[in-house]
């Protein structure tokens, strides 16, 4: 892939929602709505501040992040369906437990 956005951009591909419940109940395809995680797959510059300066973004390629159902504008790249989003429309970073262990470290 050949995509790099712009400014305070971000490309997601949105990870997959879960079909089963934890009490093994199938999901219909359906019932199930869009998942609001995803992983950056490409990220801008920075945005640029009042002064002109640029502020390089808080997130990385690789990190998983939680946004918004409505957030970003879908895109199709080599038979993949991506989002591309402004980092404001990130509300999260999602930390697993040994991600935590070793930044105690």
């Amino acid at each position: 892939m050949n995509l790099r956005p712009l400014y305070d951009r971000v490309v997601v591909r949105r990870l997959e929602a879960e079909t089963t419940t934890k009490t093994g109940i199938i999901i219909p395809e359906s019932a199930t709505e869009k998942p609001n995680q995803g992983e950056i797959v490409a990220v801008g510059n920075g945005a640029l501040t009042d002064k002109g300066e640029l502020r390089t973004l808080a997130v990385t390629v690789g990190d998983r992040i939680l946004f918004g159902q409505y957030s970003g504008t879908e895109i199709n790249i080599d038979n993949e369906a991506l989002l591309v989003m402004k980092e404001s429309d990130i509300l999260a970073i999602i930390v697993d437990d040994c991600d935590k262990q070793e930044g105690a470290a």
